[in-house]
């Protein structure tokens, strides 16, 4: 289910009524860019319209920050497989692959742990074949799909005939923070519950690349230097928590291009040659930053603003979500997939849209 912003900063209003009040909690979420979010908290609606929880109680003598991180991870253990399953059944049967055609499994996780975890549910629920090759990915935050896509890439290249399928699921809506600090307030006014897969295989030769495909040709990454207590994702007693310095719009905008023109070069390719772009959304003044970066066009940005609107950050598969529209609407050429995670650390991977 999903939840819109307007309900959601009612919702965020009335479990901190001791917090820095409900005018501020309502500028915040309007200014995020989000105008629904999904989460599997949610259990229904009220006659009101008002979403149905009890994850989350107001704050109390008994309850002053929140659930334990326990009963987080258990409610991890029972949502994010389902998730996962159907993401990865529906790019089985788009791909029309049968499931003992996959050889290696990657998944990608920063929101939870679990052993075993929702991995084996794939194979269990999936009909995967006991012998597929299992990686996981995992607490790498927002870029981690992209770090899944390079070892999955590596796997299709390795062997004669590889299939492997790459599954994100991240439950960000299990880490509300009952905080008054700024950063919290925008973390818990951002992020959502999703997740996505896809298929990496290596192609034939006389192989035609098809519309809803692409061609991954190159990854690259980078580590900003003197950056690593600028974005952080910590595991604390009450939830995961986000720290997110708001420096961090400014050394995007300061770093990325020239970065980004040397990955390109090697492609023979500039920034500006580059139509299509995947740019993950972890709030708006990053993506403001890197549109400001690049010079992109309110055209180019569009598919990363229109996920982030209809589906807030929902970390590792979003990028993926954005590349899935782009490929929905039949795009073809160039295409750039970035992310940020702490680090601070910059993604980027370069792919030919199919047509």
């Amino acid at each position: 289910m999903s939840i819109s912003q307007d309900h959601a900063a009612s919702l965020a209003a009335q479990l901190h009524p001791q917090a820095r009040g409900e005018k501020l909690i309502r500028a915040v979420y309007r200014r995020s860019g989000v105008d629904r979010r999904a989460s599997v908290l949610l259990e229904g609606t009220a006659a009101d319209g008002q979403p149905l929880q009890s994850f989350y109680q107001p704050i109390s003598d008994q309850e002053p920050h929140g659930p334990t991180t326990l009963r987080r991870m258990s409610a991890y253990g029972e949502f994010a497989a389902p998730l996962a399953v159907q993401a990865a059944a529906r790019v089985l049967r788009e791909a029309a692959l049968t499931p003992r055609s996959i050889t290696h499994l990657v998944t990608v996780s920063c929101t939870g742990f679990q052993a075993p975890g929702f991995d084996l549910a794939l194979i269990a629920e999936l009909e995967l074949s006991p012998d597929v090759q299992r990686t996981h990915v995992g607490f790498m935050g927002c870029h981690a799909a992209l770090n899944g896509m390079r070892i999955a890439r590596a796997l299709a290249a390795s062997e004669p005939g590889a299939c492997v399928l790459l599954c994100a699921v991240e439950l960000c809506s299990l880490h509300h923070q009952y905080t008054q600090e700024a950063e919290g307030i925008v973390a818990n006014s951002l992020f959502g519950d999703g997740a996505a897969a896809c298929i990496v295989r290596a192609a034939a030769e006389d192989e035609p690349q098809g519309l809803g495909s692409c061609e991954l040709r190159g990854q690259a990454s980078h580590v900003v230097a003197e950056s690593a207590e600028l974005m952080s994702w910590n595991i604390a007693d009450h939830g995961f928590r986000m720290t997110l310095s708001p420096k961090v719009p400014d050394i995007i905008r300061g770093q990325l291009r020239p970065w980004l023109e040397r990955f390109l070069a090697r492609y023979d390719l500039t920034v500006d040659r580059v139509p299509h772009w995947a740019v993950h959304p972890g709030g708006p003044r990053i993506l403001n930053a890197v549109a400001e970066s690049l010079s992109l066009d309110a055209a180019q940005m569009a598919p990363s603003r229109e996920t982030l609107r209809n589906h807030g950050n929902m970390s590792s598969p979003t990028v993926l979500f954005i590349l899935r529209q782009l490929l929905s609407q039949a795009a073809t050429g160039p295409c750039v997939m970035l992310a940020f995670g702490p680090g601070l650390t910059i993604e980027a991977a370069l792919c030919e849209l199919g047509g």
